[in-house]
């Protein structure tokens, strides 16, 4: 069975695979391509029946996707890749580093003396709470994550870090600030977004946890999530997504505890992504499972 490798973009052919057969999947493809063109390692390819189709995936026969013998595959270059874990340890320890920088008031940003100045009681409760989250998403993404895709661009890796470790420098200059001061309403504010933040960090570890368990490990499977045994999980009633939920919710406490513009701003910026990355799983859950619950909306219940 020979099948020709198009490129998606230019039209032109770029090889004819010939040691292929119905049941051969398209991983099988990506090999075979591997062998002959080093530089395209699995990972960094794409193939597609149409092109401008999504890409294909690795474990679907060529049966199956009804290609036949003297037909088409198009192919596009992903470019370089990294491994997700690799990417999302840069990501988390970079804002883990920079906040706890600026939290001792270097006198190369701050002057001379800076560092002996009163502190707010919530100056120390922020640290502590920014800590725990990005030490939480660093044993998370060792031990609890488990990725249906091994890599992604290379470029994610510059994007990210620069998202993360840009918006903790912001965030962390300010709330650090020998000039800053506590909310306007007190402990009552400062205390009522700890008790949020911790509640919501909470949920989003039971949901990452109930995710988890979902996919065995080393495989790819996909299941309707439910609720569990834990109450945190009940969110699953009304989001398909509660582990974004819960996320939002916690630097939204985040920023009502520690009243800085530059926290609501990385809680609207994150609010904003977050909402794109749910509506996408949304349709694709909704597209896989025929059963999937209609009541569920993707990130907030009842709205969105």
């Amino acid at each position: 069975m020979e099948v020709s490798v198009v490129h998606a973009r230019s039209g032109k052919t770029l090889t004819t695979l010939s040691a292929l057969s119905p049941s051969s999947t398209v991983a099988d493809v990506k090999r075979i391509y591997h062998q002959r063109n080093a530089k395209y390692y699995p990972d960094r390819q794409s193939f597609r029946s149409e092109p401008k189709g999504r890409s294909l995936k690795d474990d679907a026969t060529l049966q199956s996707l009804n290609i036949k013998n003297g037909d088409k595959l198009y192919f596009k270059d992903l470019g370089p890749q990294i491994g997700w874990k690799t990417v999302f340890l840069a990501e988390y320890a970079g804002p883990l580093f920079v906040y706890l920088l600026l939290y001792t008031r270097p006198a190369c940003i701050y002057g001379a003396g800076a560092v002996d100045k009163p502190r707010q009681q919530v100056v120390y409760l922020a640290a502590a709470c920014w800590s725990l989250h990005y030490m939480k998403r660093l044993l998370e993404t060792q031990f609890v994550h488990r990725f249906s895709h091994g890599t992604m661009p290379i470029m994610n890796l510059f994007k990210n870090c620069s998202y993360y470790w840009g918006f903790a420098g912001f965030v962390a200059y300010y709330v650090n600030h020998p000039l800053y001061t506590s909310p306007a309403f007190g402990d009552i504010q400062v205390y009522a977004g700890l008790i949020g933040f911790l509640l919501n960090e909470y949920g989003n570890f039971s949901i990452h946890l109930t995710l988890r368990n979902l996919r065995p490990e080393g495989s790819k499977e996909r299941k309707i999530p439910y609720p569990t045994g834990d109450p945190m999980t009940l969110m699953f009633n009304f989001v398909s997504c509660p582990n974004y939920t819960y996320e939002v919710g916690a630097w939204a406490c985040f920023t009502l505890m520690t009243q800085c513009v530059p926290a609501a701003l990385f809680t609207l910026a994150g609010f904003y992504q977050m909402a794109v990355w749910a509506k996408g799983k949304h349709r694709n859950y909704k597209r896989e499972f025929s059963n999937y619950p209609r009541q569920r909306k993707c990130i907030i219940p009842f709205v969105l």
